[in-house]
């Protein structure tokens, strides 16, 4: 379905941006060498995110890649301190997150590198569109932080979400609105509220965004029942609605395939939106274009999320020493000292 409807692109810059990624990652030490040297192109970080944000120039798509980069380790670390009981840990990491987002340049030199890579990746983010965009961007990740809390929380406690629960926090963890804001500065634009906010843009925004996570949730299903995870589609469906594990599977490939399906629709009406923006003036020529750029590039995240989960080695759990603890990370009480 997927190979069909939404070939496969990837960004001209590709190639050095994993150079470039690879080396920031082992700067920011974010990555011991030894993790980079092994794990790091087989992650396919880099190439998520270069199938995803095409047209955005260089600079642009060397700040999202480290930033995406920067994501996942965060992500693994919030993971470790999950499973090894690190509340302490977690809470001084999450209050620094907040602070560094704010006031990045008072923190590029923090001893935790987790804090010191997000300093240095937002501030090189925040040099490509107005300050309005920068408070909208660190507005969302605020909430990105606080919902990284909440899972925190319901995974210590062992407290599975019901499935709308977990729909509206999963929006958050997966960061939906971070990732959908990165169109602009792709695009060269800000875009007016008028235009963000328009049911048109934003339901197929949304779609894209809900495929992803809900692929996610799809593949990661071994991985996180290895892990006795509660943060998944399908253990939601099985706890709170009595499906079997086939059924939850069959289930979240049904909400999978939907999106898909729906999506299409909203492009073509998305699209027409974005021919009315055209209203002969240049400002209104020029948000047609943007608009369509950004419409293409989450067309183009459908595609890049679906191989990423099939190439990455963050899913292939079966050839792990351990199904539960991933080999890319590292297990000590990091900024624990």
């Amino acid at each position: 379905m997927i190979e069909a409807a939404f070939p496969r692109q990837s960004h001209p810059y590709w190639p050095r941006l994993q150079e470039k990624t690879r080396a920031w990652l082992l700067e920011k030490r974010l990555m011991s060498a030894e993790q980079v040297e092994e794990h790091a192109d087989g992650l396919c970080y880099t190439d998520l995110m270069a199938g995803y944000y095409l047209g955005a120039p260089d600079e642009v798509m060397q700040a999202i890649g480290d930033y995406s980069a920067w994501f996942f380790v965060w992500d693994d670390r919030h993971d470790r301190d999950i499973v090894h009981r690190r509340p302490l840990a977690w809470d001084r990491l999450r209050t620094r997150l907040h602070t560094a987002l704010d006031r990045p340049q008072d923190h590029l030199r923090h001893e935790d590198p987790v804090v010191a890579g997000l300093a240095d990746s937002v501030l090189r983010l925040y040099r490509f569109l107005p300050d309005t965009w920068n408070a909208r961007f660190a507005r969302h990740f605020h909430t990105v932080i606080e919902a990284y809390d909440r899972e925190f929380r319901n995974r210590t406690e062992g407290y599975v979400p019901a499935v709308q629960e977990y729909l509206d926090l999963r929006r958050l963890t997966f960061a939906h609105w971070i990732w959908t804001d990165l169109l602009e500065p792709s695009a060269g634009i800000e875009l007016p509220d008028s235009v963000r906010k328009h049911p048109a843009y934003r339901r197929a925004a949304l779609l894209s965004q809900e495929f992803a996570a809900w692929y996610n949730d799809l593949c990661s299903l071994p991985k996180e029942i290895a892990g006795d995870e509660v943060h998944n589609l399908g253990i939601s469906l099985i706890a709170h609605e009595g499906l079997t594990l086939e059924e939850a599977v069959a289930e979240v490939r049904r909400r999978v395939e939907t999106c898909v399906t729906e999506f299409l629709v909203a492009e073509r009406d998305a699209l027409r939106f974005a021919d009315g923006l055209a209203d002969g003036t240049v400002r209104g020529k020029g948000l047609s274009l943007a608009v369509r750029a950004c419409l293409a590039n989450m067309r183009n995240w459908f595609s890049s999320v679906y191989w990423f989960h099939h190439e990455s080695g963050r899913y292939r759990v079966d050839s792990w020493d351990d199904r539960s603890t991933p080999p890319y990370v590292t297990n000590e009480a990091a900024g624990e000292k």
